[in-house]
């Protein structure tokens, strides 16, 4: 596998988690929910996301109409099970991210003393 798609695996990966997070501080629409992501999750990925997690009930949405706007925006909230959805995945996430982050810096230790790859 090279960079390129390992980092694509890792973005899908991930791309659940950042939108939970990012509903868990309120409701968002779409391009607020894009643009808070940044590069984590594309356009292309975010409506079908957004989409199944409604369908699974981890989210509820509803159509509204702000200031001046001339189209309604699709506002997407959490519901009760999808807290505890992302209550249980920050939980994970806490433990892979400590696991990875002491293996990674132990193999950047180890090639600054001329361990692997001297």
């Amino acid at each position: 596998m090279d960079v390129t798609s390992w980092q694509t695996q890792l973005r899908k990966g991930a791309a659940e988690l950042v939108v939970l997070a990012i509903l868990g501080r309120g409701e968002a629409y779409g391009l607020e929910i894009l643009a808070a992501a940044g590069a984590v999750v594309s356009e292309g990925a975010l409506y079908p996301l957004l989409n199944r997690l409604e369908r699974d009930g981890k989210l509820v949405a509803r159509w509204a109409f702000d200031a001046g706007a001339t189209h309604p925006r699709k506002y997407y909230a959490l519901t009760p099970a999808g807290l505890t959805l992302l209550t249980e995945m920050r939980e994970i996430w806490k433990g892979f991210r400590q696991t990875l982050t002491t293996l990674v810096e132990a193999d950047e230790l180890l090639e600054g003393e001329g361990g692997h790859g001297s």
